[in-house]
């Protein structure tokens, strides 16, 4: 098992400056949220952590036993795999599922295609039936759990996941949770996840930290932020705008 480590990491798009010296700890095995409204940062400091963003400052790095691979390296790439937010965009429109999971293989120069396709298929509940269907032929639950077996083709340790149920239907939402959380214990994986709402990262992650415009305003426990045991005003600010958070 592998974890990060994120150390004054700031992020800057022209003047602007979406994140600021930031700093958290993954442990190896740990699943690890951030979470805020909308335009906090969240979501950047995960494209910056897998090479879609550029960080102007601090550093991040893969943490565990044994030689590990260097940020942006192709090593780092087949370790630490990412799944969006909307999978009705992060799927090539006209790439059938089978494709779709056999292009990392390529990439990677990994063998035994046909038995790691029609395993993860089965993995994340789909099975062969869809592996020559296109996006389209496909619900949104169906689509993400393609975009799952896609990030976990290349058995990765460390998974990041942005918002990935906010696209879906509430009640296809704790399918796809109760999934992810099965798979990251059957395969020892990290996590570190992105999300607006409160109940699905207490529900998935161990650990949380709250951004504000860019900044983190406190790290704790998933269990003591249910029992609203919260230092900072922001996050109680939250937690009462949160489905599920109101406290008498």
């Amino acid at each position: 098992m592998i974890g990060l480590k994120v150390e004054g990491l700031q992020v800057r798009f022209g003047d602007f400056t979406a994140v600021h010296e930031l700093g958290f700890e993954v442990a190896p095995g740990e699943s690890f949220g951030l979470v805020g409204e909308s335009g906090s940062g969240k979501s950047t400091v995960l494209r910056a952590i897998c090479g879609l963003a550029p960080h102007s400052r601090g550093t991040f790095a893969l943490t565990g036993e044994g030689e590990l691979p260097a940020p942006g390296s192709k090593a780092f790439r087949r370790r630490v795999q990412m799944v969006f937010q909307d999978p009705y965009g992060s799927l090539h429109p006209r790439q059938t599922v089978d494709r779709m999971l056999a292009e990392p293989l390529a990439i990677h120069s990994i063998g035994d295609a046909e038995r790691r396709i029609t395993a993860m298929l089965d993995a994340v509940g789909l099975g062969s039936a869809f592996r020559f269907r296109y996006p389209h032929q496909l619900s949104g639950g169906q689509r993400q759990r393609v975009a799952i077996a896609r990030a976990l083709i290349l058995e990765p340790e460390l998974l990041l996941l942005d918002e990935p149920t906010s696209a879906l239907d509430a009640s296809v939402q704790a399918e796809v949770l109760n999934l992810l959380e099965a798979l990251r214990r059957e395969r020892g994986l990290s996590f570190l996840m992105v999300s607006h709402d409160l109940a699905v990262v207490t529900h998935l992650c161990e650990r949380l930290m709250v951004m504000r415009q860019g900044r983190a305003v406190e790290t704790l426990a998933a269990p003591a932020l249910a029992r609203g045991e919260v230092a900072a005003d922001y996050t109680r600010e939250l937690m009462k705008a949160s489905a599920g958070f109101v406290r008498a």
